[in-house]
């Protein structure tokens, strides 16, 4: 015979009226607390509320103590009954008194029955169904689960199988479905880099477990025996889920921003991002400019009064050097300079009149119309001084180029000249007494189809 304990009729009476005039001190003075269908739903699960305020009332040296007791005690599964010795052999850890106050407890909120005939104890029911809930709870926790969604769902999943998924379990999933969303939403528009990888990899998990959610949703939308609250329940969770899904563009958008907007520092390759990061390492960043400065700066202040007194001078020195106080100064002559443009234009003209005896099978270099059509580009260079020959170099590129050809003046004739500049990356050796080496590179008519008679 198992022995429970309870009070008299008239003692438990007593204590129910206190109860409901304690928890009606909490309502309106016209409310009725017993017209909440929540306190409704609440009252009915009494018993069970009571087994968990049993175990977690009080400091938390004292729930760890409970909860370890009734966990070793529910998971020896070689017998369902234990007699005080069995109890204190296997919690000897424990001091005496301590175990006493915890069997206690445990026995006077029905979580440990007491057979007086056996003189035993047993594990009751329903303290099976709460270290299997906690049990549960506390296994996601040790997973990676940085959505927090795998409980919920785990518990819908068990729900669905055995047949009993309620609204109130489907709407808790909604709820951290709304909750991420919204989060995610804040990540992307406050702009930072690390809160938006963060969020994209919380992101990431709580897809995976939307993909794994996706089939049980199916199960119950598609289940003729659900009500319509069930129903309804699983199609908001959907669309809850499809907004979730559609938040990957907008993080990729955010991030290509945030790429095309981060600040390199010189080419050191180092972005703003990686001296954020590097900082982050750093628990105490005031420790960073320790020896890094010699003497605290000292900060140096103008008053307004001062600022005057320095314009005014300032002023007043530059007008006094303007004053001319013996008249005009004497005439002076103005200095000789020596132009080299000219000297220079004659060069480019120069230039320009070999290239069009060259371009036209002229006297540059003195060939006949059976010669070739190319030379080398030294053959056109030299000779010269080292300073002409640079010169005439530079303006090679210029053959052929169609935008300077527009133009007027003198280079723009040279880029207009039927000449075609082919350089390469080789060198050559020159006999010359002013350039030892030169880039291997040719001159060649640009010619039409027909040759120089549509010239004609």
């Amino acid at each position: 015979m198992i022995d429970p304990i309870s009070d008299s009729a008239p003692e438990q009476a007593l204590d129910q009226e206190q109860q409901q005039d304690s928890l009606q001190a909490h309502f309106q003075p016209n409310i009725s607390a017993d017209e909440i269908e929540q306190v409704y739903h609440l009252k009915r699960a009494q018993p069970l509320l009571q087994v968990f305020t049993a175990l977690f009332h009080g400091g938390f040296d004292g729930v760890l103590v409970r909860l370890l007791v009734l966990r070793e005690l529910a998971a020896d599964t070689a017998s369902s009954s234990f007699t005080r010795a069995d109890i204190n052999t296997r919690l000897a850890y424990l001091l005496p008194e301590s175990l006493e106050t915890v069997l206690m407890r445990l026995r006077t909120n029905q979580l440990l029955a007491w057979d007086a005939q056996q003189a035993v104890y047993r594990v009751t029911p329903m303290a099976r169904n709460v270290l299997s809930a906690i049990d549960g709870l506390l296994t996601l926790g040790k997973e990676e689960d940085t959505a927090d969604m795998g409980f919920l769902l785990s518990q819908v999943a068990g729900a669905q199988v055995m047949g009993g998924v309620t609204v109130d379990q489907l709407n808790h999933l909604l709820g951290r479905l709304v909750d991420l969303t919204e989060e995610f939403s804040d990540a992307i528009a406050s702009g930072s880099e690390f809160r938006l990888r963060a969020s994209q990899a919380k992101w990431h998990m709580a897809c995976d477990w939307v993909e794994k959610g996706s089939e049980i949703l199916r199960a119950i939308t598609s289940d003729e025996n659900a009500d319509s609250a069930t129903h309804r329940a699983a199609q908001a969770i959907g669309r809850a889920q499809s907004a979730l899904l559609n938040m990957q563009g907008m993080f990729s958008r955010a991030l290509n921003q945030i790429e095309r907007q981060r600040v390199h520092l010189g080419q050191s390759g180092l972005s703003t991002t990686d001296i954020k990061r590097w900082l982050l390492l750093h628990e105490d960043l005031a420790s960073l400019a320790e020896g890094a400065i010699d003497q605290p700066v000292v900060p140096l202040f103008i008053t307004p009064a001062e600022m005057i007194d320095v314009a005014e001078t300032e002023l007043l020195a530059d007008r006094a050097s303007n004053v001319v106080s013996n008249g005009l100064p004497t005439g002076t002559d103005a200095p000789t300079t020596v132009s080299d443009g000219p000297a220079m234009q004659q060069e480019l003209d120069e230039w320009l009149a070999r290239l069009s005896d060259f371009a036209a099978l002229g006297n540059f270099p003195s060939i006949a119309d059976e010669g070739p059509k190319s030379i080398p580009v030294q053959d056109s260079l030299l000779p010269a001084t080292f300073a002409v020959a640079s010169y005439r170099a530079s303006l090679l590129p210029l053959l052929g180029d169609a935008d300077e050809a527009r133009l007027q003046g003198a280079t723009a004739e040279l880029a207009r000249l039927p000449v075609t500049f082919t350089p390469s990356d080789e060198m050559i050796q020159l006999p010359d007494l002013h350039v030892a080496a030169m880039s291997l590179a040719s001159l060649s008519l640009s010619l039409n189809p027909e040759g120089d008679k549509s010239d004609e």
